[in-house]
């Protein structure tokens, strides 16, 4: 008689434990064990529990190839979840086989485990252990099926396919798909005095794995709540018409306001502070270098001398890489909206910038059209201080447009949704690149799913707040996929093709590439012990039908995007892996942390426009001026969204914090270590230099950092 020892860990989550009967069978190479109930004295599997329990063989099984989990009734009582962490198997012999779970059990049904030692397909040769690994991706495909959106759109999940799924009992036989928290969801609701639901029923119908827990939907509802209530109270949500004074926008979030959300009210208008935005502020990817000037930007050196100032012009200073250009040139042909039922217009700037001797990044000639002429005049610093606030004033409109439609929601929230559907559905959990990337899907599917509802749908906020309306947001983010590159993607080749590496007191990028450099790191290391050679990447099915995937369905098949459609190397590997984790955490969080802070005051960042851009110079006023922003409810309804996606809920996994131990190997558990020790070291050196800094900047300090796109 042979003995295997089994110590079983359930979640310590909310409803994770479970009164189901529970068996187990283990399959060797050598035989399978008889089904064996797992019972004890007592209430089995509670809710962060840890037992232990026998399984009696008439033989040794030889090595465990596979558990079996059985999830039956008991009794009359009602089916119930089970939340699985993970479970220890110790042979007769002392070997401890370690079988991490960290799955949602639903329903009566039998789960299949794998070892926790990673193995790529090459790795296995044994049928059963093919098949296994064969039924995991079929199971997962049918469940996490591809959607099309919109035409020129990357690929999103199908929602549907849950609620198919869940009438499906075979469904539970071989699912295995990633861990969240999972506890009762609050249902379908609207907030009060909120424009939008914050789920929807689909939701509910979603896979357990990959839904919010309620410790988050919790934390979103009250995060909302207050701010929403105070707005509704005081009636702004549904006041009309333009504000009376600048002043009175201060006092929306008057009990929501932050060190940076003050500090941008009070310099705005500033000159060095809008420069200063290029580089710190939620879109610091726009700037690109100018050896010469644009022919459709007709810059003189007359226009700025005044700004340059003497012992230099304008030529020097394209000659010394000190002139810089934003161009919001996709804006150009985006349609325009009505709100409040007034036409709403949009401006595709050019926007010039000086770095002086001192380091300030400044404006110096501001062109609010794509097409030069008597009726696009080139606004300066020199020009009234109206005419010139309110050319800064359109940028910052453009700024937001292109930078929640693009560098946001579709480069962060979109991709990252493409790169784990692709990761659920073509690599079984047992393979090295689903366990590194897991941690960084973690809600992303969920969060999106709620955008769409809530935000993209016809007459969601979209179509209530911005200038462009849903329409645009459509145009923008197609025409955004079809120019969007790998180098775009990889920070590093980014900065170096836009020609910002060595402007100063760029901290976005520094913070960026120190932990870029870590991610790569990390990653090489976990790349290195699975795929020793170019022949076992290029021999790893599973994982170029994986990039094939995501080249397929995130950028539709286009080669000019220079994204790869295969990987024959270990390097190419290293570097695709670690571009998705850190635009999956890092990134995310560069471009959305930030929003209420720099939005909060709203005339660095308006959502939309009530007058067409100026024509001639000399005829704004105060009054003109509060005429072109947004109106009173469209500001208060922007706000609200702002203040919400910037408060990252409860339930939070900072980057490189990873709790669910799917490596169980030491070698990838010594690279988790090594990772977390240089991360703390880059968070302490960034809370060093931040309290030097007039405005710290801490939106890629490694704590604040999510793991992935979960807000």
């Amino acid at each position: 008689m042979a003995v295997y020892r089994l110590c079983v860990t359930t979640g310590p989550y909310l409803k994770a434990g479970t009164l189901d009967n529970i068996s187990a069978t283990l399959v060797g190479t050598c035989g399978e064990s008889p089904k064996q109930r797992l019972d004890r004295v007592g209430r089995d599997f509670a809710s962060g529990s840890v037992q232990k329990y026998k399984v009696r063989c008439p033989a040794e099984l030889g090595e465990i190839l596979l558990l079996r989990l059985h999830k039956e009734r008991y009794a009359f009582f009602r089916k119930d979840s089970w939340y699985c962490s993970r479970i220890c198997v110790t042979a007769p012999d002392g070997t401890i086989i370690h079988f991490p779970c960290y799955q949602w059990i639903e329903g009566y049904c039998t789960m299949e485990l794998r070892p926790g030692t990673a193995k790529t397909i090459c790795q296995d040769s044994l049928p059963l252990l093919l098949d296994h690994r064969k039924q995991e991706l079929q199971a997962r495909q049918e469940c996490y099926r591809w959607k099309i959106y919109a035409p020129g759109f990357p690929r999103m999940v199908d929602v549907s396919s849950f609620e198919e799924m869940e009438s499906d009992k075979k469904f539970a036989l071989t699912k295995t798909t990633p861990y969240v928290e999972q506890e009762d969801s609050p249902g379908n609701r609207y907030l009060p005095g909120f424009p939008m639901k914050i789920d929807i029923p689909s939701l509910l119908h979603m896979d357990p794995n990959i839904r919010y827990s309620a410790t988050k939907t919790t934390s979103l509802i009250f995060n909302i709540i207050p701010a929403s209530l105070g707005m509704k109270i005081r009636g702004l949500l549904d006041r009309k018409g333009s504000w009376k004074k600048l002043d009175d926008i201060h006092k929306i979030f008057w009990c929501h306001k932050t060190f940076t959300s003050e500090y941008v009210t009070e310099h705005w208008c500033e000159d060095n502070f809008f420069g200063y935005q290029y580089l710190n502020g939620v879109n610091p990817v726009m700037l690109h270098c100018l050896s010469s000037l644009p022919s459709k930007l007709p810059v003189t050196n007359d226009m700025v001398a005044p700004l340059l100032g003497p012992g230099t012009c304008l030529q020097t200073e394209l000659e010394r890489g000190n002139i810089f250009l934003a161009d919001y040139w996709i804006l150009e042909e985006a349609p325009v909206h009505c709100l409040n039922g007034r036409q709403q217009y949009v401006a595709a700037p050019l926007c010039l910038l000086w770095l002086n001797p001192q380091g300030a990044l400044l404006p110096l000639a501001i062109q609010l059209s794509q097409t030069p002429g008597p009726n696009s005049p080139i606004f300066l610093p020199t020009d009234s201080d109206w005419d010139w606030l309110l050319a800064k004033t359109w940028v910052r409109n453009s700024e937001f447009l292109v930078h929640e439609n693009n560098t946001h929601f579709l480069c962060t929230h979109l991709l990252c949704e493409a790169f784990s559907m692709a990761t659920l559905r073509q690599l079984p959990l047992c393979h090295p690149i689903y366990k590194l990337l897991l941690p960084h899907t973690r809600y992303t599917l969920q969060v999106n799913t709620i955008a769409r509802a809530t935000l993209l749908n016809p007459e969601g906020l979209v179509d209530k707040v911005t200038s462009i309306g849903r329409r645009g947001l459509l145009y923008l983010m197609s025409t955004g996929l079809a120019h969007f590159t790998y180098t775009n993607f990889c920070l590093p080749d980014s900065l170096r093709a836009r020609g910002v590496l060595t402007i100063p007191n760029y901290y976005y990028r520094d913070d960026g590439l120190k932990i870029w450099a870590a991610i790569e790191s990390f990653v090489s290391e976990i790349v290195g012990y699975y795929y020793p050679s170019d022949a076992s990447v290029q021999q790893d099915s599973e994982l170029q039908a994986w990039v094939g995937e995501i080249f397929a369905q995130a950028f539709l098949n286009r080669e000019s995007s220079g994204f790869p459609s295969c990987l024959c190397t270990p390097g190419e590997l290293v570097k695709y892996l670690t571009a998705i984790i850190f635009n999956c955490s890092a990134q995310h969080a560069a471009v959305n942390s930030g929003q209420h802070d720099f939005g909060a005051w709203m005339p660095n960042a308006p959502s939309s426009m009530r007058q067409p851009p100026p024509q001639t110079k000399g005829t704004t006023t105060l009054e003109s001026y509060l005429d072109t922003l947004p109106e009173v409810n469209i500001t208060c309804n922007n706000l609200l969204l702002f203040w919400l996606v910037s408060q990252e809920p409860k339930d939070q996994r900072p980057l490189g914090t990873y709790p669910d131990e799917h490596f169980t190997e030491e070698v990838p558990r010594q690279s988790i270590a090594t990772f977390q020790n240089r991360l703390a070291q880059i968070s302490k050196d960034i809370r060093e230099r931040n309290q030097s800094l007039p405005l710290p900047y801490a939106y890629l300090d490694p704590p604040l950092i999510e793991n992935s796109v979960s807000i």
